[in-house]
């Protein structure tokens, strides 16, 4: 099981497991409603390496990006909820419109996102200057969270 850090934190302990020598894989998203498609995709990128990080967007990030009605959980659940599964190591949460400030400091060896985002990964071009790999990530049809709450949404309206 993982743990919640602030950035400064995030950065110090990747800086020890690069003097470890462990490969460290990094990921991001809402994971707003997680489901069965997040833990599969959370695990197959765990497996690129010794260490997972995820970043989750802030609340206002999600906002931004889903609308007004989102994220249904706050960030501090969303990000110990991913903190609680055996295949996450760390987790923060960056308000940035991109993940790419915070590529900046951690250069992770492996940048991992799920291949419905495999026309624009948001940080390559960091990650690949650093000598590090980008692998796009088959995502589960039938798994949304946009599904999830508007099946929700359906069924509460009847």
């Amino acid at each position: 099981m993982g743990v919640v850090l602030s950035r400064a934190e995030l950065v110090a302990l990747r800086r020890r497991w690069r003097s470890e020598g462990a490969a460290v894989v990094f990921t991001n998203g809402c994971f707003d409603l997680l489901h069965p498609g997040h833990v599969r995709l959370l695990e197959r990128a765990g497996a690129h390496g010794d260490k997972l990080i995820a970043a989750v967007n802030s609340d206002a990030g999600v906002r931004r990006l889903k609308g007004p009605g989102r994220p249904v959980l706050p960030e501090a659940e969303r990000a110990a909820t991913l903190a609680a599964l055996a295949a996450v190591d760390a987790v923060t949460v960056f308000d940035e419109e991109t993940p790419c400030a915070l590529l900046e400091v951690l250069l992770p060896d492996v940048l991992v996102k799920g291949a419905d985002w495999s026309h624009w990964i948001a940080g390559r071009e960091i990650v690949e200057a650093a000598g590090g790999r980008v692998f796009p990530i088959p995502v589960e049809t039938g798994y949304s969270t946009t599904d999830v709450v508007k099946n929700i949404l359906e069924i509460h309206s009847v």
